[in-house]
């Protein structure tokens, strides 16, 4: 039962990295409202957080036109779920016309291709809070007020030290090691397992690596991947073992930037989503590591040139601590670590849901 004077709050989070960090902002609410009610739209870090979960997350994720086509029929379902809770329309929209105050965390990347809905996400929400440095002037640029609280990526515990992922592992101190991250949405995984497979093949038969480690998920597919090892271990463990990365553009980019790991970072899509966003595009990177760093600090291939020759021939410096490459990539890994600002993204949080929930303090 909701105690009198206490809250009933409802977090909404549609894939993978938004289920972690809501997660964090669940158990700084927890705390600070332990007799309020926190529902959510949310996945398993969530629940664990202590959110009671309406609405699972999965099959909602989607990247790409063509790819969120597919998705339509179950967010069309989800939107007669939530009837009950917000009258008909879009999430933080429906929110806010019930006379519930909207608080968007993480804001959609609008920066990247869809600029003039910015001002339609401002009359959906009561406050808009940013996890990008560049994002604060994207947003107040377009007469949108934004609130920078920093990266909740910098709120996570640091992770083991390289001698301790390695020793968890199995893997010997001099051994060089590759980790690939095809990513966690089944549709990633379909598109990019094939060529980063491939890759790995042609590094351990060129001797350019000892171990190729997988960051598998829980219910991924990953055919014949005779030599690979699929590792279901926490992200931060493989990136501390690893000597270089090869990673699906996301928030993963960033995890290993924050580990120090040098990285080739790659995506594809469908053609036709590929050939919109390329139309519709304002942006010249497309990971977050570019973006932060505002110029080229890890590699980045992109759609047909995401072959497992290109990717082999990108990742090979890489893997070899002491050539210049490798070398300069830190150097710029530090430039984002240092932009990304300093803990305590969720707590800030808590304060502006505070101050939107003051009547209930």
């Amino acid at each position: 039962m909701l105690q009198r004077g206490m809250p009933r709050i409802f977090v909404s989070a549609g894939e993978p990295s938004g289920d972690l960090h809501a997660a964090s902002v669940v158990r700084a609410l927890v705390e600070r409202y332990p007799g309020g009610t926190i529902e959510a739209l949310g996945g398993p870090q969530m629940e664990d957080a202590g959110a009671t979960i309406r609405y699972p997350m999965e099959g909602l994720a989607a990247f790409g036109v063509v790819e969120i086509v597919t998705k339509i029929r179950a967010h069309y379902r989800l939107l007669r779920a939530l009837q009950g809770d917000f009258r008909v329309g879009r999430y933080a929209e429906a929110a806010h016309r019930a006379g519930t105050k909207v608080l968007y965390y993480i804001a959609p990347q609008l920066w990247a291709w869809r600029p003039e809905r910015a001002r339609r996400l401002a009359a959906a929400v009561d406050r808009l809070a940013v996890v990008l440095p560049f994002e604060q002037q994207f947003f107040n640029g377009l007469g949108v007020r934004s609130d920078y609280v920093g990266h909740p990526l910098v709120d996570r515990p640091a992770g083991p030290s390289r001698q301790v992922a390695r020793s968890r592992l199995g893997i010997p101190a001099e051994g060089r090691t590759l980790a690939i991250f095809p990513g966690s949405r089944s549709q990633e995984i379909r598109r990019l397992w094939k060529p980063f497979r491939d890759a790995a093949y042609q590094l351990l038969r060129d001797g350019s690596c000892d171990r190729v480690l997988v960051a598998g998920t829980a219910h991924g597919v990953y055919p014949d991947p005779d030599g690979l090892e699929i590792v279901r271990e926490d992200t931060a463990t493989l990136l501390a073992a690893a000597d270089a990365a090869l990673v699906k553009s996301g928030t993963t980019t960033l995890e290993a930037a924050l580990a120090g790991t040098p990285m080739v970072v790659a995506y594809k899509v469908h053609q036709l989503s590929w050939k919109v966003f390329q139309r519709l595009r304002t942006v010249k990177w497309v990971s977050l590591v570019n973006l932060v760093a505002d110029g080229e600090v890890v590699p980045e291939i992109l759609q047909d040139r995401a072959s497992a020759d290109e990717l082999a021939a990108q990742l090979r410096p890489l893997l070899d601590r002491a050539d210049p490459r490798t070398v300069h990539q830190r150097e710029g890994l530090a430039l984002v670590r240092e932009r990304l600002g300093h803990a305590g993204a969720s707590n800030r949080i808590v304060t502006m849901a505070g101050e939107l929930l003051a009547p209930c303090d």
